[in-house]
């Protein structure tokens, strides 16, 4: 058993000190995407259309958030303006309050955030009659 053991190890060992060619290869470096580079404003445009779509049903809703929540940002107010406006075209409070509590956690430990997407919503939010989830008490549960 040690002769396999010392016979296996002595084969490894040999290995390792053959010569090994002293050029490297040049790395190819491609470019596989050739699409155009998204804008942020464009982004927002394409959003703000998709959620002011007169014939949105509430699956397209929430497909449509549940995408947009999936980026890896938050979204802008005016994106949030079009998809509450959404939710009461639709009649759907309570889409329009997952909403807000998903912005929320979204924001995550920027406490900024949050309290001025409400100071920028707070006009939409007023005339669509749409509470916040801290004015339903949502925050203490």
């Amino acid at each position: 058993m040690f002769r396999a053991v010392f016979g296996l190890s002595a084969t490894g060992a040999r290995s390792l000190l053959r010569s090994r060619p002293s050029y490297a290869a040049p790395l190819a470096s491609r470019c596989y995407s050739h699409a155009k580079v998204e804008t942020d404003e464009e982004f927002d445009a394409l959003w703000v259309t998709y959620f002011s779509k007169l014939d949105l049903d509430a699956w397209e809703l929430r497909k449509g958030m549940n995408t947009l929540i999936g980026y890896d940002l938050v979204p802008e107010a005016k994106i949030l303006d079009s998809a509450l406006r959404a939710c009461r075209r639709l009649n759907d409070m309570a889409s329009a309050i997952r909403i807000l509590e998903a912005v929320k956690d979204k924001a995550g430990p920027h406490k900024d955030i949050y309290p001025y997407l409400i100071q920028e919503l707070k006009p939409t939010l007023t005339e669509l009659g749409i509470s916040t989830p801290e004015e339903l008490g949502l925050d203490k549960l």
